[in-house]
């Protein structure tokens, strides 16, 4: 999601420069910082979910390896 935030922004920033548009460029650096926020998030919220995953993992062992006992 925010990968096509991004490239929305760095496009209308480009436009800005291209007309000499100040407000565009400025609305585009925004879009384009929101997109960037949004996307590091996602990455974030991914390695999180991850790290999890393999906790859980490691829970489940430890617990085999109680019952084994």
């Amino acid at each position: 999601m925010g990968v096509f935030e991004e490239a929305k922004g760095k496009v209308k920033e480009k436009v800005g420069e291209v007309t000499k548009d100040p407000d565009l460029q400025r609305e585009g650096k925004a879009q384009s910082k929101k997109g960037e926020a949004e996307r590091e998030a996602t990455q974030a919220r991914v390695e999180a979910k991850g790290h999890e995953a393999k906790a859980k993992a490691h829970e489940v062992e430890q617990e085999a390896a109680e019952r084994a006992k």
